[in-house]
């Protein structure tokens, strides 16, 4: 089955829809925005805990959560939009959007706060999937829908690396608040642009919403995403082995639950498919990558070579470049080469430069650290883009939104998987470091427990032994993230294998849809 098996046969649909690129880059807005949300809170933690004084507890929910809820939503939302209009979800998760932007602005407290963010995420969860499947309907010409879809995933994979320089800005200017208001503006235009330009679609035999299904995709996600994070944060323990059983049981009851529904949230039997499960894992491995890479290289730039925030968000930006310009081009390259070797290609060369960044040290110029992000920002944009395109492409116009959400689902666990498993390997390693001799056992405790916990430690030491105690520390960061980048280039080089096999036979659409 290629991608061309489904058509759309609704004689009265236009094939070129006035204002579609303008519509189209109204979207685009907001999952730049929703992306840039999730990266720009890291940099104003340092002041947003001078001015709410959360528990060490607290600070990692308010960091999280975001994600978490984004996580446990995106497929139930996706198939919500395909029910009562993904238009009418956009809009309203883009007005609520701007309003929770506000309440986590001037949250005066961190409970406050954590709640602000788990509705910023419900909010965020209507937005992605929304986007992707309104371009299906807003495009029937594929060259053009996969143009639309590279410009899509170039402002996602941007969004992440764009959130700490604007970030670094805002902070540098402003109190820490002003990284949500910035939603404000581009909301409004969303809103008032989308009601005139965006076309209403659905799935005109939707069935009912299943609440249980709902509630079961929710705990799964949760579950599953929450045992990773607390595996890399603090190594083995109960609570992440019991989140890691429900969640776990919670996905299986949900899989099994979808085969028996008339009307099922997600249509399991689109797995079924080698091209549909290809892309997806294809897309999940690339994000893995691409994010644990950026990541980490964001504290080697800050905490080993010394960068302030604004310089070392600037420092990540060729990934950002790299990922735009290939996403624009992908679509050409997928049908002048072929879908397989494009996507393969990718995820070779993402995992190419992971097996550069086995040679880093603390000394390692930017030149070769600034190209081999451009390299993986090329191979990631090329990867993501094109598996979009084909997960899009597969399925029945109807159910747009609920393959957006796998695909997006794919992007939000690849991101949690990439920064918890070589987390837990660079963590792993760190905590190893011997700790010089003359430091006290609690200064030695803090410095054990990040490279920023030991700079902050040892303020409180003689400059001699800070020196010592920081360089030690460095240096078993450096180790720990030199052999996180060996065992991504593994993964990513098995992936692209992978693909070459998955992927082969699929092509991307050519004849207009009508």
């Amino acid at each position: 089955m290629t991608t061309s098996t489904f058509r759309n046969t609704d004689p009265t649909e236009g094939v070129r829809r006035p204002g579609r690129w303008l519509a189209l880059s109204v979207l685009v807005l907001a999952v730049l925005l929703v992306a840039v949300d999730a990266t720009v809170l890291g940099l104003a933690t340092p002041f947003l805990s001078e001015d709410l004084e959360p528990t060490g507890t607290q600070l990692l929910w308010i960091g999280d959560v975001y994600s978490f809820v984004i996580a446990g939503l995106l497929v139930s939302m996706g198939s919500l939009g395909d029910r009562i209009g993904r238009k009418k979800l956009l809009l309203i998760g883009a007005t609520a959007f701007g309003a929770v932007s506000v309440l986590n602005a001037y949250a005066t407290s961190p409970e406050t706060m954590i709640v602000a963010r788990a509705l910023l995420g419900v909010a965020g969860a209507t937005l992605m999937p929304s986007t992707l499947a309104l371009i299906r309907n807003l495009f029937h010409d594929p060259r053009e829908r996969s143009l639309a879809i590279g410009i899509w995933g170039a402002m996602a994979s941007a969004g992440a690396a764009v959130g700490p320089v604007v970030g670094g800005f805002l902070l540098e200017h402003f109190w820490w608040g002003s990284v949500f208001l910035i939603n404000l503006p581009v909301m409004a235009v969303l809103v008032l642009v989308g009601v005139k330009l965006i076309p209403e679609s659905k799935n005109p035999n939707p069935g009912p919403w299943d609440l249980p299904s709902v509630a079961l995709s929710l705990v799964g996600m949760i579950g599953v995403v929450y045992a990773i994070k607390e595996l890399a944060s603090h190594g083995p323990s109960l609570d992440a082995g019991l989140a890691a059983l429900a969640g776990a049981g919670a996905l299986t009851w949900f899989v099994r639950r979808q085969l028996t529904l008339p009307a099922p949230l997600l249509d399991m039997r689109l797995f079924r498919h080698r091209g549909f499960s290809g892309a997806v894992l294809a897309d999940l491995l690339t994000i893995l990558g691409l994010s644990g890479l950026v990541f980490f290289l964001s504290q080697f730039f800050q905490l080993v070579q010394g960068r302030q925030p604004l310089e070392a968000g600037l420092a990540e930006l060729p990934a950002a470049i790299g990922a735009v310009t290939a996403g624009l081009i992908a679509g050409v390259a997928a049908r002048r080469f072929s879908v397989r070797s494009v996507v393969t290609a990718g995820l070779a060369a993402v995992g190419l430069s992971l097996a550069v960044l086995t040679t880093l040290d603390q000394h390692t110029g930017y030149p070769l650290l600034g190209a081999a992000l451009l390299v993986v920002g090329v191979g990631a944009g090329f990867a993501f883009t094109v598996t979009a395109d084909v997960i899009l492409s597969s399925v029945p116009k109807e159910q747009a939104g609920s393959a957006s959400a796998v695909s997006e689902t794919a992007y939000e666990l690849g991101a949690a998987l990439g920064i918890a498993v070589l987390g837990s390997i660079v963590t792993g390693v760190y905590r190893g470091f011997t700790v010089p001799a003359g430091v006290p056992a609690d200064v030695a405790s803090a410095a054990h427990e990040s490279l920023g916990g030991a700079v902050e430690a040892s303020a409180s030491l003689a400059p001699q032994t800070a020196a010592a105690l920081v360089s030690a520390g460095q240096e078993a960061f450096v180790d720990g993230l030199r052999i996180a980048a060996g065992v991504g280039a593994a993964v990513l080089l098995a992936t692209a294998v992978a693909a070459w096999f998955l992927l082969k036979g699929q092509k991307l659409a050519d004849g207009i849809e009508h």
